[in-house]
């Protein structure tokens, strides 16, 4: 199986592990590692909603906790037909732990978009302004 085959599938499979009982919405994510590693995260909604976290976020602070620092790229999966593109505050994370990070977007058959993290978020807020 492709790198990116592997990536829409663990994506995919992760999806299902969403805990999203307030909206139904479903997102998964899988983030591959520089060294190749495939880590998941799936949203967790909150009864407040301001507690809820991404998917991609859940990833990423997962593959962070784990020890990995370098990011190749990230497949995000929902159940839509047009793409579904990551949260204001998700680009933040990935541009800030991640970079020009490839993002594609994929629905439950087929990938809807490919993307670069610098068209996503153009004009990051980064250490660089500290």
């Amino acid at each position: 199986m492709a790198a990116s085959e592997a990536l829409l599938a663990a994506a995919r499979a992760v999806r299902e592990r969403a805990a999203a009982d307030f909206s139904g919405f479903k997102v998964g994510a899988a983030l591959e590692t520089a060294d190749g590693q495939i880590i998941t995260g799936c949203n967790v909604e909150n009864a407040s909603y301001g507690l809820t976290v991404c998917a991609e976020r859940v990833a990423i602070f997962k593959a962070i906790s784990e020890g990995h620092r370098a990011f190749r790229r990230i497949v995000v999966v929902a159940d839509t037909e047009s793409p579904t593109p990551p949260c204001g505050a998700c680009r933040q994370i990935m541009w800030e732990f991640g970079g020009d990070l490839e993002v594609i977007l994929a629905n439950l058959t087929t990938v809807t978009a490919m993307l670069q993290m610098k068209d996503l978020l153009p004009l990051p807020f980064d250490r660089r302004l500290l």
